[in-house]
Parts: C-alpha cells; structure tokens; sequence
C-alpha cells in the first residue's frame, strides 16, 4: 500500500525510541522507502546499526560527521513524510522555538512534507503548561500531532503520555496515503472567519471568530485531492498556499453570500465553518458617527442565511457540513439547524466547554448526522477536528457519488 512513499522516520532519546524499530520494520514490509535521522541521545536507547540494516539506509545523527557534511536539507526535500516517533519533550520544545542543535532539527527546519510527532513522556511532563505551550505552536505550525496513549509509563506511573503503538502509526500513514487522492477532481468550498458588518467608516459589528477552525479544514481538504474555495472573511490568520487553492477575501455577510452563490453550481459541496453576522446595519454612515449627549439607536436587518440558500439549491451529489456554536440547548439548537439547512452532517461545539469555541488552537466538537446518529470527539487540535471532518465528508462523497453514478 506504501510502495513508492518515502517516509523519514525522525527519532529521539526517549525509552520508546524501540517503538521506532517495530514502526520502520512495518513501514519496508509495507513497500515504502524508509529513512533513519536520530538525536544523539536516541543513540543510547537503540544503536543507528539497527535502523541501518532494516532500512538499508544511512542513519544520520549528527549535522557533522568528522570531516563529512551530512544533508539535512536533501533530506528534508526528500520525504513524502516526517514522523517524530518518539518526540520527547526536549524535542518538542526547540522545534517549536525553531532550535537547532542536532540532525532531527535540521531536517525539520527543512521539510516541505507535512511532519508528523508522536510525543512520548512522563504523565507530568506531558501535562505540564510549558509543554503544552509548545504543543500548541507546533500545531499552529501545520505539524500533525499523534495523539498520546495511556498506560503504565517508565516512571511507574500510569496516565497519559505513552508515546502512540507502531501499529496506530503505520494505519494513520496508511490512511494520509490513502486519501490524497480520495477527492481528486473534485472541488468544495469552504467559509471561515467572521464577517463585519459596517456601521461607518471606523466602526463594525463583528465577533470573535479567528479563522484558524475553516482553515484547517480547507487544508484537510487539499491534503485529501480536492480543490479548495476558501471564502474567508477579516482575520489575520495566515493562509496556506496550494496549487488546488484559490483564496476568496470578503468582508460582509453579503460578500460572502455573493460568492458562495457565484461557486456553488461548479462545486461538490460545502464546509460551512464561516461565523457570518446574522443582521447588519440597515444604513451605512459614509461619515463618522459622531458622539451626542443622547442615546444611539441601530436599526439592524438581517443577512442572507448563506446555508439555507445552498441546501435549497443543493443537488443530491451535493455535500454540505455546517456548524453550530450554542450556549443553551445545545443538542436540540444543533438538531434544528441540521434540519432547516439541509445538512447532511452538523458540527456542533460550544464556548462553554474549556478550551472551544473561537479563538483557541483547540476545539471540542460532536458530529450530528441527518440520519439522526451522532458521535462526540474529545478535545483535540482544530487541525485533528478537521481532519476528522473531512474524513467523514468523503464516506457521505462516496456514498453520494457512487449512487449518482
């Protein structure tokens, strides 16, 4: 399944570097090209000699060797894939603090692959804030994160922070493999951020939406084949740059609406993960509104709903996905909309749970079907949430296509 794929396996001086072994063995039995990088301590857990038989390949741990360069940037071009197994929490730190002191670092600081971690560490340590601080700017950096497990820990403990089993890694590659070509040739648009709603030349009505959740669905969707109409609405989130991408700036809900609207006949679906302003200002000041000694009063009107307009258009090889943020009701708020949209999935979250909602690199979702089943996700990284939607959005694709056809 992984024949032609070159996979970098990066591997630092943790207990579980053997996991590493177990994890580069299933990879060649696999068919893929497997590379060896190490940190110096990685040495001391399992000797390079190992990597270097199963591999067949050179295993690098050091920048220099004597008098001979080793090149962490071929290296770095070279991979289809980077995975840190196991990423301690040295490591962890300087990749997100841009360190670079040993061969794994370099290779990093090169990669234009998408890179993988999978941290493995003591309970405490990976509960620690410092630690978590830099598990949030890797993710923000584009880096996957595999998730940690729980069980019996080197220190005699038990928790969270075992490094993620060889073979959960070897399925997870598997699958990334499997779906960049899952939605080739087809192409879906996808709304993020907020919209502002302007009362006069300096003042809006806006909200606290940042753009990171759409975002990191439209890249979930080009890592999968598809190409990407990202309408994104004022932010100052960076926007990743694909070939399959084309980046849409709007301001309003009616900008939005327009260009959704414009799009929607050629596409295959939608995401809609957009915060769009439910009500604008019925006039628009060409002025400044200037301060008076009595009350002001804006007259609001509502926007396009930009979801129920496609689910009315929406043909039945169409997708679409939707959001619903609630503070009360949740269930039954998200339920309705499902409905009155025409949905075929929800995703529901709420800024009551610690940690979702705008503004965090997190986010703590349940899916709603039209179907009328449902499945919670615990807190993870908006980058793993997506990655989970669009793992759903091509079963209901396929499911869709294959009747069509």
């Amino acid at each position: 399944m992984l024949s032609g794929k070159k996979i970098l396996v990066a591997v630092t001086g943790s207990i579980a570097a053997y996991k590493a072994v177990l994890l580069v063995r299933s990879l060649i039995k696999d068919g893929a090209e497997v590379k060896v990088v190490m940190t110096p301590d990685a040495t001391h857990f399992v000797g390079p000699l190992t990597f270097t038989t199963l591999s067949k390949n050179a295993v690098s741990s050091d920048i220099s060797n004597r008098d001979q360069w080793n090149n962490h940037v071929e290296l770095g071009l070279w991979a289809d894939l980077i995975v840190v197994a196991p990423a301690t929490a040295n490591t962890l730190a300087k990749m997100a603090s841009g360190a670079c002191d040993n061969m794994v670092l370099a290779v990093y600081l090169s990669a234009r692959c998408p890179v993988w971690i999978a941290p493995a560490m003591d309970v405490d340590m990976w509960h620690h804030p410092a630690t978590q601080r830099n598990i949030t700017q890797l993710t923000k950096d584009g880096v996957h994160l595999l998730p940690v497990g729980v069980g019996d820990l080197a220190s005699g403990l038990t928790g969270e922070g075992r490094m993620a089993e060889p073979h959960e890694i070897h399925e997870r590659i598997q699958g990334f493999f499997k779906k960049k070509s899952d939605l080739k040739g087809t192409r879906f648009i996808v709304t993020a951020g907020p919209t502002y709603e302007d009362l006069d030349p300096v003042r809006y009505i806006g909200n606290r939406s940042s753009g990171k959740m759409g975002i990191a669905i439209a890249e979930a969707l080009i890592d999968a084949g598809a190409h990407v109409d990202l309408v994104l609405g004022p932010t100052g989130q960076s926007v990743p740059t694909a070939e399959n991408l084309l980046f849409h700036n709007v301001r309003s809900a009616e900008q939005m609406a327009e260009t959704c609207s414009a799009l929607w006949s050629n596409c295959n679906g939608a995401v809609l993960a957009a915060a769009v302003a439910d009500y604008t200002p019925a006039e628009r000041s060409d002025q400044k509104i200037k301060k008076a000694d009595d009350d002001l009063t804006i007259q609001l009107t509502r926007t396009l709903d930009i979801a129920s307009s496609l689910g009315k258009q929406k043909s039945a090889s169409q997708v679409t996905i939707g959001f619903a943020l609630e503070t009360e009701n949740l269930e039954q708020n998200a339920l309705r909309k499902l409905s009155a949209k025409n949905f075929d999935m929800i995703v529901l979250n709420s800024p009551n749970d610690k940690g979702a909602g705008f503004q965090h690199d997190t986010n703590k979702v349940t899916f709603f079907w039209s179907d009328g089943n449902n499945r919670p996700l615990p807190l993870l990284s908006k980058t793993e949430v997506a990655t989970q939607i669009v793992d759903e959005l091509i079963k209901m694709w396929k499911i869709k296509a294959h009747s069509d056809s």
